[in-house]
């Protein structure tokens, strides 16, 4: 069934009201008329099986037929931070990783990152990042659209990881430390529904230098590897997330 996101100021006691891009998507592309059901989800609190009412210019109201409970997120919250890489894989981590379960997304500027930064460009490509973000997040039938951040600096970076209970710096020389080995204890010391914040941290094309996963962990993350195998950035973090969330049971795992 077709899924809309919107402000919690559209829901109405006995209504909602969707406008803009997702309701000429109704109107134009799903055909809508009056009688379908589509659920609705105001990403925050409140999500309810719908019915169209009325079809208008702009504008599409449909009536509250059933509250549903948001049973779709993950105890576990993950916030991927990706280096930005070329071209448009940074629409392919933010699209894949939120169908995963990622809560949130965190580009940043590391010594290796080949993309020129440019500030003037950043409003236009945040709001094209965030579009591919409720799109995936609707296909999937998440609860929540995962938060995009606007670019940050390495040091800028390094400041948030104490914003989170784990920080895993996947890192391509790590021979010792696997990211499997590093999460099963730390979730094995959660209670059963108790969740956590967790952030992976993905280097660019170039991956890490040296200096970088020294000051990685100095901040307080844990270097680990992610396999024998050499993964491209837009591939390491939706590996990591998957094996995170299957390790605290999300995708069928303990």
């Amino acid at each position: 069934m077709q899924r809309y996101f919107v402000t919690p100021e559209q829901f109405g006691a006995d209504t909602v009201r969707i406008d803009g891009e997702d309701a000429r998507h109704i109107a134009k592309v799903m055909r809508g008329k009056a009688g379908d059901k589509l659920i609705v989800s105001d990403g925050v609190s409140r999500e309810a099986l719908v019915e169209i009412a009325q079809i208008e210019i702009g504008e599409v109201t449909v009536n509250i037929l059933e509250s549903l409970e948001m049973t779709h997120e993950p105890r576990i919250k993950i916030t991927v931070a990706q280096s930005l890489p070329k071209a448009d894989k940074m629409e392919t981590v933010i699209q894949k990783c939120t169908e995963i379960g990622a809560v949130g997304f965190v580009p940043f500027l590391s010594e290796r990152t080949i993309v020129q930064y440019d500030e003037r460009k950043e409003s236009k490509r945040l709001d094209r990042w965030r579009k591919i973000c409720k799109e995936a997040a609707e296909q999937a039938h998440r609860n929540i659209v995962p938060s995009v951040g606007s670019p940050l600096s390495w040091k800028q970076l390094l400041q948030t990881f104490s914003e989170y209970d784990a920080v895993y710096f996947c890192y391509e020389k790590e021979e010792g430390l696997q990211l499997r080995s590093s999460v099963a204890p730390w979730l094995a010391s959660l209670s059963p529904k108790s969740g956590g914040k967790v952030m992976v941290v993905v280097g660019p094309e170039g991956g890490f230098t040296p200096e970088e996963c020294l000051k990685a962990e100095e901040a307080g993350a844990v270097s680990v590897g992610l396999g024998r195998r050499i993964l491209r950035c837009e591939t390491a973090g939706m590996v990591a997330a998957a094996c995170i969330l299957y390790e605290s049971g999300e995708m069928g795992g303990a």
